[in-house]
């Protein structure tokens, strides 16, 4: 049992494809896993046990009849709660969409389906995926498995814990300015959010369009990577789809790996991001991250992005301006919940009373602001600046990248900290994505790899994230370094014996 959740999901894949294990075994050792651990973690907002063990079925007498099988057949996984997947639950962390069954699957619930891959079930994160802690769901924070009094990160939070509590050896799932990245970070896993356009966001609730995209959890690059390949891809129903060839991303982290050299690659420090306000045990194991790199013959550059620093007030005004509008369309009329329709009031009425009770307080915040920042007479004063402000940080990775191959940055200033210890001050929470949000704004790819520990005596051993960001549809570069640093570093590993087992 032990060894089956452990496992990297290419161990996995290659024990079901050669009979030594069958996939309903796997996730039959999963599922126990959530029903043990889960109490602890709360990590998933649903469990589809029932649907879990058909998948596994299906593959197993796919192998059986001698039919070939998608490299990750057979491998279970976490399904963040803001992808669609047909007649289960789907509420984005969200009371207004509490028991909403939707009738039809997202592009990448579909492709997870085609390749094989278990999906275990939907994970908890922050309601409409806005925060950093995933304590914004509606049902409940999710707990970090290195310390079950801090956070797992967020937005997707619950997506991170499943795969770093052994509940999952995969997850997916969404990063509009770090959701992904500085989730990975804190709970000592990989996290990639591709090129915006390289996987489709046909199915995915709506928070930010400009700047949602969907993306891989591993326990190593290798397994992010090949999650990576899964769910990428053109598609005709996303019309931000980039139609080109999906990056060579599982050759990539396999050649990093293999290689072990940097020899020849420009690695470029970003200046801005990586100085004052930055937890010391953080710095510490980024100084370390960087001394790796270079002792793996990469050519280290310093490399300035002076627009970098005005990326969390842009960001701060783009994506609350998109979530007022993409979250009007909850309006007690077409589907979720419902309020006060009792004849007598109106409709006015009831909109007004289920977005009162549907809507947690981070929602109504952002979209309040939002709708502020789009009002006339203040569009142009805000929201157009803040585009401006967009292009200026593009053209900062732009003058980056003709200098370096890759540039690398800490993905958090901070390592997991205390349930409730920010709740009450926004601001403090909103620094936690400093340094993802201009890979957001630019659109470029951008990985997360554990880089160490950060040892002090205010907390226990917390895991610390390198970032690597790539030029667009470099996603391969992000992989290859990545993996190259993996395979000279410590993996990390949260304590199985913290939560029941």
């Amino acid at each position: 049992m032990t060894e089956l959740i452990t496992s990297t999901a290419a161990e996995l894949a290659g024990l079901v494809a050669s009979g030594e294990a069958s996939a309903v075994e796997v996730a039959q050792a999963h599922l126990d896993r959530i029903t043990a651990a889960d109490g602890d973690l709360h990590a998933f907002l649903h469990v589809d046990t029932e649907g879990a063990l058909a998948a596994a079925t299906a593959v197993d007498e796919a192998r059986a009849a001698g039919r070939p099988l998608g490299a990750l057949a057979g491998v279970p996984l976490a399904m963040k709660d803001v992808v669609v997947t047909k007649g289960l639950p789907t509420t984005s962390g969200s009371k207004i969409l509490q028991g909403w069954r939707p009738p039809y699957d997202a592009t990448i619930t579909t492709r997870i389906k085609a390749a094989g891959v278990v999906m275990l079930g939907k994970t908890n994160m922050d309601e409409f995926a806005m925060g950093s802690s995933t304590e914004n769901s509606s049902y409940g924070p999710t707990h970090n498995p290195w310390d079950l009094s801090r956070i797992p990160g967020g937005s997707s939070g619950g997506s991170s814990a499943a795969v770093a509590g052994f509940e999952a050896p995969l997850a997916i799932g969404t990063d509009t300015g770090g959701s992904i990245r500085q989730p990975a970070a804190v709970t000592g896993i990989v996290g990639h959010k591709p090129t915006y356009g390289g996987v489709s966001r046909y199915g995915l609730i709506a928070f930010s369009s400009s700047l949602d995209q969907a993306g891989p959890f591993g326990r190593t690059v290798l397994d992010t990577a090949l999650l990576h390949e899964v769910i990428a891809g053109h598609d005709q129903a996303d019309s931000t789809s980039i139609n080109a060839p999906t990056p060579p991303v599982v050759a990539a982290a396999r050649e990093g790996a293999a290689s072990g050299s940097l020899a020849g690659v420009r690695v470029g420090v970003v200046r801005e991001l990586a100085g004052d306000g930055y937890q010391p045990g953080v710095l510490a194991s980024y100084d370390a991250a960087i001394e790796t790199l270079q002792a793996l013959g990469a050519e280290i550059v310093e490399v300035s992005c002076p627009h970098f620093e005005y990326a969390l007030a842009a960001y701060y005004l783009i994506a609350p301006s998109e979530c007022s509008s993409n979250l009007a369309r909850f309006d007690a009329v077409r589907y979720g919940l419902r309020v006060g329709d009792d004849g007598v009031n109106s409709l006015e009425d009831v909109m007004s009373l289920t977005r009162e009770q549907g809507f947690g307080p981070e929602v109504k915040r952002r979209i309040m602001i939002g709708t502020y920042a789009l009002s006339s007479g203040y569009y142009e004063a805000y929201y157009g600046q803040a585009q401006k402000v967009r292009t200026l940080i593009a053209r900062d990775f732009a003058a980056a990248f003709e200098l370096a191959d890759v540039l690398v940055s800490p993905t958090s200033p901070f390592v997991a900290f205390g349930i409730g210890e920010r709740a009450a001050d926004p601001m403090a929470m909103y620094i936690n994505d400093l340094c993802t949000l201009p890979a957001s704004l630019a659109g470029v790819p951008a990985i997360s790899v554990p880089c160490g520990l950060s040892v002090s005596p205010s907390h226990p051993p917390l895991p610390v994230g390198l970032q690597i960001m790539a030029p667009t549809q470099a996603d391969d570069r992000c992989y290859r370094v990545a993996a190259t640093f993996e395979s000279v570093t410590e993996r990390l590993s949260a304590p199985l014996e913290l939560v029941k087992a």
